[in-house]
């Protein structure tokens, strides 16, 4: 089993539309990361697509960028890690995470 970080973008043609983007973290069931690469690719294509909100504008949903591919090596069970990211600056991290300021609830 294998972990991708998908990143996807909102997007639109709409006046003031702001994009906005959504990071997922998908399990893969692959036999080398080579291959859960393909496959983490083939699946962020296949969720792509363009629809019309309620004011009758286009929004485009596409994947942006495939970040990381790991291998799982936990099992999965109850509280098993399967993705772990590093960064130094959480600064930077609070101001793209909405959810830590409350704009977003889960």
């Amino acid at each position: 089993m294998y972990v991708a970080l998908l990143v996807y973008e909102y997007s639109s043609s709409a006046p003031g539309f702001e994009p906005l983007y959504e990071e997922t973290v998908t399990i893969i069931e692959a036999n080398s990361k080579e291959n859960a690469t393909e496959r983490a690719r083939n699946f962020a294509r296949s969720r792509q697509s363009d629809y019309e909100n309620e004011a009758g504008e286009t929004i485009r949903y596409h994947i942006k960028h495939l970040v990381d591919v790991v291998e799982i090596n936990d099992k999965l069970c109850d509280q098993a890690e399967i993705y772990t990211r590093h960064f130094r600056n959480y600064d930077a991290y609070r101001t793209f995470e909405p959810m830590l300021s409350g704009e977003i609830e889960s």
